[in-house]
């Protein structure tokens, strides 16, 4: 009857979202972690059909680092941060932007990465990044991102093109049927400029890194009330950069310095 009643009691902790903890670290013992799968080099799906890329290992990293059991799952965009206040996974480590509008439904750790936006056109486009420049132009951009919101409050007489990722927007691009697409300049030149499928596109305009639309740097996203898990993960993050493992990560996916400042 003891262990009957000591199982029940854990049941019903975990269904009420009560962890065991770790006791060195503060964390969690275990923990399920979102990401998008389709951002690459940020996060893909790999060959073998496993979750991958640069927020994964630092996903890992933080795990290990909080000694803490991690399971990564993927999660499409648009429905990203509500299955995160759905209680389906525990944080989300996926390229998130830390804005005023997402940190009243979610808490966001410290930033870990900082890149600009920029959009992208075939070279012999000649097309003008400004309000008049960009009228009438199909500009492909992923929904539910800061760079459509910065397309929108910007670039009004633009026609934005909605699609689920970036990826998808690309295709389209190739195929000749927007004009142009706009996102992370780090992921559109590695994913894209930089490979043979885009010799014949280029950035067009200015870097833009406006934190009114754009946030301050991607962060890791738990729920509102999980101010322990918050607390845990940035100690762990600045551990991290402590001892050179957020360094070793950032230099397998890129040649620049994409950390945002600690």
């Amino acid at each position: 009857m003891k262990k009957l009643l000591i199982i029940l009691v854990a049941l019903l902790a975990v269904g009420a979202g009560y962890y065991w903890y770790v006791a060195s670290t503060g964390a969690p013992a275990a923990l399920r972690i979102a990401t998008e799968g389709a951002n690459p080099p940020f996060n893909f799906i790999d060959k073998d059909g496993q979750a991958a890329g640069f927020d994964v290992d630092i996903a890992k990293a933080l795990c290990a680092q909080m000694k803490t059991k991690c399971e990564i799952v993927t999660q499409n965009w648009d429905s990203i941060i509500p299955g995160l206040q759905a209680g389906d996974y525990d944080a989300i480590i996926s390229s998130l932007s830390i804005t005023a509008q997402r940190s009243q439904q979610i808490a966001f750790t410290d930033p870990y990465y900082d890149t600009p936006t920029r959009f992208i056109a075939p070279k012999d486009a000649h097309i003008e990044i400004s309000v008049a420049g960009l009228a009438g132009k199909r500009v492909g951009v992923q929904r539910g991102t800061v760079y459509e919101k910065l397309l929108r409050s910007k670039f009004y007489q633009a026609v934005p093109v909605l699609y689920d990722s970036t990826e998808a927007a690309l295709q389209d691009l190739v195929a000749g049927n927007i004009d142009l697409v706009v996102g992370n300049a780090v992921s559109l030149a590695q994913s894209f400029l930089n490979t043979d499928r885009g010799k014949d596109y280029t950035f067009v305009g200015p870097a833009f890194t406006d934190p009114d639309i754009l946030g301050t740097g991607a962060g890791i996203a738990v729920r509102k009330d999980e101010t322990r898990l918050l607390d845990a993960f940035n100690k762990a993050l600045r551990q991290i950069r402590a001892d050179g493992t957020f360094k070793q990560i950032n230099d397998k996916y890129f040649a620049i310095d994409i950390s945002a400042p600690p």
